[in-house]
């Protein structure tokens, strides 16, 4: 036994690499006893209060836990420090009719975002502008010659969202101009905010330490909403819904459950309940522009944290990694269902495409490190790698490694030459956007931030092995001397006929799951893999049989090629164990349970 809990089925390395350990709190004979206790106060199965136990839920808020109410959670926007300030200025351009727009990133938060504002403003009459930057030709966030363009063109008020919070040189020249910018942002502030007429953002270093501890983890998005929120309420005071209906702001929900999965934000509190209340607006499919990228993707089912984050988030995407930036908030924005079509066909093909070009990034990144000697930290370079893919790959690399990883892609630049773009993912516990920060701050950097999971960062080609010795030393402090073992935490261990639809359906109502609410795992113990075949590219699909009979459907995705998945397709019926999460799959009106397998080990 460790601190992390007890060894499960004795499987100390599996083929994966990993010690399996029973997920517990901090007190494990004390979880037991608040398992039950919730099971009993609200007359759900054991396993769910067990489930909930272990993830630190107590039995006094169990109940909102798993049916998490916005009413429960969403503060008045006012809390927020500049937030009064930003919704005084929109009000008043409103009402002067002043030119608006909207300065998005180009990834999912950034899009939903952007798609948010956009709808809320159409839907009280008031066309806005929205802007995405190139991520090749313009790099990250707010720059002066976007704004100047905007500012040329009519436009008076600029909020940036998901973005501008380190855009210092920008936001000067904006201000310079006559150009007034909100900042909507969530990433980690420095001491100095940057030039802007209001700056909203939990993770100000002046904000109240209530503010900090109970809303630092929103995506822009959940921001973007309550910012939504202030407006709204503001113009109802004013009037403006005397002669005109007041829209109603759930309906983007779907928007907000979008953007909050895909950020990888902790699924608690606030952020848990607008997951919840978003997915559950998605399944209506009103968004036509999310309805036609769903018929592409072939989601049939009602659609659950698994589909925003692994189906739709990447094909929105897509448009930001290796095609037209602005692509994702486009399609959210609109209402018109041939450019809908249009644009989620494209985004469809930019998808397979980056697919593709990430399999090609991915194996030679893993080659370098692989090779590499810095036991806390992964970090790889390369040139030739396409920019738009390096966040992906990192999240793999972080995967299979078990540790923070940061890719960087050598490219061109036509004022600074040869510069690199680098994309890092951390694992619990270890603040890789702080270390990025303090990079730039010792003069590493051209520019870099991110939050404390993920961060981005633009470095000197001549910089770069400065800038790896100075991440791994900060981070190697944080993971601990050498290397952390990687350890693979599982909910319990079952027989294979204890696997029934049933079953699948009261872990499935423990969702959304995500950061800080991880999908139950269970270890399927003494199986035979009577068929294992390869699915598609990269996925390996099985047919399992237990000791006492029966059978169940499993895939491992993307892991042909991994030691897992050559495990799975060699094991010629050997006996083993196999680990990952219970799904239902639904497929002509029959519904079937199958194992989405994350690891395996030898009887």
């Amino acid at each position: 036994m460790n601190e992390r809990g007890e060894t499960c089925l004795g499987v100390e390395r599996s083929h994966g690499g990993r010690r399996w350990v029973i997920r517990a709190g901090d007190n494990r004979e004390s979880d037991q006893r608040t398992g039950l206790a919730i099971a009993q106060r609200l007359g759900v199965p054991e396993i769910v209060g067990r489930l909930l136990a272990a993830r630190g839920v107590d039995a006094e808020s169990a109940a909102s836990f798993l049916n998490p109410a916005l009413r429960d959670h969403l503060p008045d926007p006012s809390r927020f420090k500049d937030m009064d300030r930003a919704v005084e200025r929109l009000v008043r351009a409103v009402g002067n009719g002043e030119g608006i727009a909207v300065f998005g990133d180009y990834d999912v938060d950034g899009a939903t975002s952007a798609a948010l504002l956009h709808r809320f403003f159409a839907a009280i009459g008031v066309a806005v502008t929205l802007y995405v930057p190139d991520r090749l030709t313009e790099g990250y966030g707010p720059n002066a010659p976007a704004l100047r363009r905007l500012r040329d063109a009519g436009i008076a008020v600029v909020v940036t969202v998901d973005c501008g919070i380190t855009a210092f040189e920008a936001l000067a020249e904006a201000e310079g101009v006559g150009l007034d910018v909100i900042v909507i942002d969530h990433h980690v502030a420095e001491p100095r905010l940057p030039p802007a007429h209001a700056v909203v953002d939990p993770n100000r270093l002046d904000e109240a330490d209530d503010v900090r501890a109970g809303y630092g983890t929103l995506a822009a998005v959940g921001l973007a909403f309550l910012l939504v929120v202030g407006v709204n309420r503001s113009l109802r005071r004013a009037g403006r819904y005397e002669s005109s209906p007041e829209p109603d702001l759930l309906q983007w929900l779907d928007l907000v459950a979008l953007g909050t999965i895909c950020d990888v934000v902790p699924l608690r509190g606030l952020n848990r309940a607008f997951a919840a209340q978003g997915l559950k607006v998605m399944a209506a499919r009103a968004n036509i522009g999310l309805a036609a990228l769903a018929d592409r993707a072939r989601i049939a089912e009602r659609p659950t944290g698994w589909h925003a984050g692994f189906v739709l988030g990447p094909r929105v995407n897509a448009g930001g990694r290796i095609g037209a930036a602005d692509l994702g908030a486009r399609l959210l924005s609109t209402e018109d269902p041939a450019e809908a079509a249009a644009i989620a066909d494209r985004l469809e093909a930019l998808n397979a495409e980056r697919r593709a070009i990430e399999r090609v990034v991915l194996d030679a990144a893993q080659v370098k490190a692989e090779a590499a000697s810095h036991p806390a930290f992964i970090f790889v370079s390369g040139e030739d790698w396409h920019p738009g893919v390096i966040g992906v790959v990192a999240s793999r690399l972080k995967e299979r490694f078990g540790r923070p990883a940061c890719v960087v892609a050598l490219v061109q630049d036509k004022a600074m030459g040869m510069i690199g773009k680098g994309s890092g993912r951390s694992v619990a516990g270890v603040d890789f956007g702080s270390a990025v920060i303090a990079a730039r701050q010792a003069g590493l950097l051209i520019n870099g931030g991110g939050h404390p999971m993920a961060a981005g960062l633009t470095v000197a080609a001549d910089r770069i092995e400065d800038l790896r010795d100075f991440l791994t030393e900060r981070l190697a402090g944080q993971m601990g001397v050498g290397s952390r073992e990687r350890i693979f935490e599982l909910d319990g261990v079952l027989a294979l006929a204890a696997v029934t639809p049933d079953l699948a359906r009261v872990v499935a109502d423990l969702g959304p799951f995500g950061s800080g609410n991880a999908e139950p795992r269970f270890a399927i113990t003494g199986v035979r893999v009577v068929r294992a075949t390869q699915a598609g590219a990269e996925h390996v699909r099985c047919i399992l049989a237990g000791a006492g009979g029966g059978r169940l459907k499993a895939i491992a995705f993307r892991a042909f090629e991994s030691d897992v998945g050559r495990a799975l397709m060699r094991s010629s019926g050997a006996v083993m164990h196999l680990a990952g999460c219970l799904r239902l799959d639904r497929w002509q009106g029959r519904e079937e349970v199958q194992l989405v397998i994350e690891d395996a080990a030898a009887a």
